[in-house]
């Protein structure tokens, strides 16, 4: 049975010989998407010496406090007045600097009266103060954006700044999702006394969205071996670059999955991983047509397949994309954890900053069952117990992975 860093490693390898498909979208479309090139600013950003704020420019000289008010700049109406240094012209923010201009003094700190602008008392204005130089964020030829970034509001305006009205990014990965087990209803049915809502389709449905994948609900299939094969097989003559089953892969009589998928042409790569929760999982990759697809198929408890996801599959997948993966903090327990075996443990945990001692603590969130929905629901970290560790103390240090 692998041990946890050689199953991430073994995937993450996997991932790394899947082809990046390039596709050339619309700015307004590239929200989530990651850039297969890099952006050039094609001007000065800023384009010319402007105003960061309401005030006045002038030229600065020795010690003058009064100016003469000679006209105004607005953004986008720029006059170029001849400053010197007695006069001063009123300007808004982002308005152009005249050309012999060098200082802009805020509103507040003026006092105007008939066309002339007076220094309040106690203020000490400095050369080159509240203006934007061109240039001064990129110049024109500078990279504004690498490749590999992840495209979201803030530099989407970037790239506009650039006037790219088209992007080359990467495809999202489609990512499809299959709940199997006869006793799964839709959340939307009432289940009955044997059966349960199927939350891991969701959960992992919605944890594909949050990694900004494509996700793709194939549903629900119940354990029978010739509903499951050919939906198994549906799924593989698909567009989809991944499948993610949920159930069937363990050693129950009615999990039919790991033999299905054998059947089917998938090579198995490895199946258990030393982890508590989530030990019984499926990796494999199916080959057809110079294409592969990656197969996982994941435990059906809903807390075990959601953290098979957050520490297997979606790591794996940021560094397909060179993203940063896990978010770790170092935290001190709270209370003893009990830990009695050899795998390495995830346990949900509470992660919070002790102000007192200027440290991160950490304590469970209440039972460690792998059907405890609502302990995973309060929980913002797993704690990491490694392989060799029994029964951490309380005030010990341990590696937090946010959730």
């Amino acid at each position: 049975m692998l041990n946890f860093n050689d199953a991430l490693q073994i995937i993450e390898d996997e991932f790394s010989h899947l082809p990046k498909n390039i596709i050339e979208v619309n700015l307004n479309d590239s929200t989530g998407l990651k850039l297969a090139e890099a952006i050039h600013a094609d001007v000065n950003l800023p384009a010319f010496d402007n105003s960061s704020m309401d005030g006045y420019a002038i030229k600065l000289a020795g010690n003058q406090r009064t100016w003469n008010v000679i006209g105004e700049i607005s953004a986008g109406n720029f006059k170029n007045y001849n400053i010197d240094i007695n006069s001063a012209v009123r300007i808004m923010t982002g308005g152009r600097l005249p050309k012999e201009a060098d200082t802009v003094i805020p509103i507040e700190d003026i006092i105007e009266e008939q066309n002339k602008c007076i220094l309040r008392d106690g203020v000490d204005i400095k050369l080159n103060q509240n203006i934007r130089f061109i240039g001064e964020d990129l110049k024109s030829g500078d990279i504004a954006l690498t490749e590999d970034s992840l495209l979201n509001a803030q530099n989407i305006s970037l790239a506009a700044a650039c006037g790219k009205l088209k992007l080359k990014v990467y495809r999202k990965l489609s990512i499809g999702v299959l709940a199997t087990g006869d006793e799964l209803v839709d959340i939307a049915e009432i289940p009955g006394e044997d059966k349960v809502r199927a939350t891991n389709l969701y959960s992992i449905l919605a944890a594909i969205r949050e990694i900004d994948m494509n996700p793709v609900n194939l549903g629900i299939v119940k354990d029978n071996k010739e509903l499951l094969r050919s939906s198994i097989l549906s799924a593989l003559e698909s567009d989809l670059d991944i499948l993610i089953t949920t159930g069937g892969v363990s050693v129950g009589k009615y999990d039919y999955l790991k033999d299905i998928f054998k059947e089917s042409g998938v090579e198995t790569i490895f199946w258990k991983v030393n982890i508590k929760p989530g030990k019984p999982l499926f990796f494999g990759k199916y080959r057809k047509d110079n294409k592969t697809k990656l197969i996982f198929g994941l435990p059906g408890n809903p807390v075990s397949s959601f953290v098979n996801f957050v520490l297997l599959i979606k790591p794996a997948i940021q560094k397909y994309y060179n993203q940063e993966s896990y978010n770790f903090h170092m935290a001190r327990l709270e209370s003893p954890v009990k830990k009695t075996d050899s795998r390495r443990h995830f346990t949900r945990g509470i992660l919070k900053f002790d102000n007192a001692s200027n440290k991160f603590t950490v304590k469970e969130s209440g039972s460690q069952s792998s059907g405890n929905l609502a302990g995973l629901s309060s929980s913002n970290c797993l704690i990491v117990i490694p392989e060799d560790i029994i029964n951490p103390d309380a005030g010990e240090e341990v590696t937090c992975i946010m959730i």
